[in-house]
């Protein structure tokens, strides 16, 4: 990240999600508290968290937590699981740039 940083001469902020562990609720596993961060690869330090209720639930909680920050002159990087619409559209409509992956069960992108 940090050579992709020198070279765009922009600020780069990845997004992802993680489950913490052993938040979890004795004998209930899906309990466990998910979270989602944007990370300032040059600074080292998190910008933002927002504390989600499944893992499912993290695409909709990276739009949310990205209306949050000022992304202009940054980029912002996700996994395959932040390849959305909504999310490259929120992005734009913050004048940031993206880069996302993605997998092959997106065959129109892949």
């Amino acid at each position: 990240m940090k050579d992709i940083e020198q070279h765009s001469e922009q600020q780069i902020i990845a997004v992802d999600g993680k489950t913490l562990r052993s938040s979890y609720k004795p004998g209930d596993r899906q309990s466990a508290i998910h979270m989602v961060s944007a990370f300032s690869t040059a600074n080292g330090v998190v910008m933002g968290q927002l504390k989600t209720h499944e893992k499912s639930n993290e695409i909709k909680a990276i739009p949310e937590l990205l209306s949050l920050l000022d992304l202009r002159d940054s980029v912002v990087t996700l996994d395959a699981m932040g390849c959305q619409k909504e999310i490259a559209t929120t992005i734009i409509d913050r004048k940031g740039d993206y880069l996302l992956a993605v997998k092959g069960n997106q065959k129109a992108l892949h």
